[in-house]
């Protein structure tokens, strides 16, 4: 018997992870009609994309580097390269699992992201997610900040968390594995921390600026109680 193209594509999925996906989107659908008798979905829509956008990976990496740039402050080098770093690895980690893993969207997404391109339109693990949690992380504990940023940045994050389930955009398993992955990331950059002085190297590499590298030590590393 001769087997078509879509047959050799088509892998096979155990029966017990086929049960807990379509146990997943059961609940998924479930979660979101239940919300929805509360929230208008067409009223918060435009809300949801506002969020969608705001953790969207190429703002984030353009407004890191033109900081950079603008603010150039040697005191800051060190945080933002880290950072820098930190959101390259998740988009290298979300690109590689999602092309592997290939679960399809929730049927109710409308296919209307904004700038995605290849892997992303898969669903898991959700970057906007893993994304999300990372930048909360390193802004609470790898670059401590004001509690009133900590605030912001949950209320930001579980935002992001609720609204890709809302917007269809992911089942909720999706949301979790996006959940470990940056909670993962934020303990990986912890073993990584780029010293001060190698950030200043990279940044002078990169640009025509001087940077005084003279009597710097790899001293500020991160402090022992993260």
């Amino acid at each position: 018997v001769t087997m078509s193209k879509s047959d050799h594509k088509k892998r096979h999925v155990p029966k017990p992870l086929q049960t807990l996906l379509k146990l997943d989107a059961s609940a998924t659908t479930l979660f979101c009609k239940n919300v929805e008798k509360i929230i208008s979905p067409v009223k918060c829509r435009k809300y949801y994309k506002v969020l969608e956008i705001s953790c969207h990976a190429l703002p984030w990496l353009a407004l890191t580097l033109a900081s950079m740039w603008i603010l150039w402050s040697e005191t800051l080098f060190q945080s933002q390269i880290n950072f820098l770093l930190g959101l390259i690895i998740d988009i290298i980690n979300i690109s590689l699992l999602k092309a592997f893993i290939r679960r399809r969207r929730p049927a109710g997404d409308h296919s209307d992201m904004f700038l995605t391109v290849g892997p992303d339109q898969y669903s898991f693990p959700s970057g906007h997610v893993s994304r999300a949690v990372f930048v909360t992380c390193f802004f609470i504990h790898l670059y401590p900040s004001s509690f009133l940023l900590h605030l912001l940045l949950i209320s930001w994050a579980l935002g992001i968390i609720f609204s890709r389930i809302l917007l269809r955009r992911h089942h909720i398993l999706d949301v979790v594995g996006g959940c470990i992955l940056g909670l993962a990331e934020a303990w990986l950059l912890t073993v990584i921390w780029i010293s001060k002085s190698t950030s200043l190297w990279i940044v002078s590499s990169l640009s025509d600026e001087a940077t005084n590298l003279e009597g710097l030590q790899d001293q500020d590393v991160i402090n022992d109680d993260l």
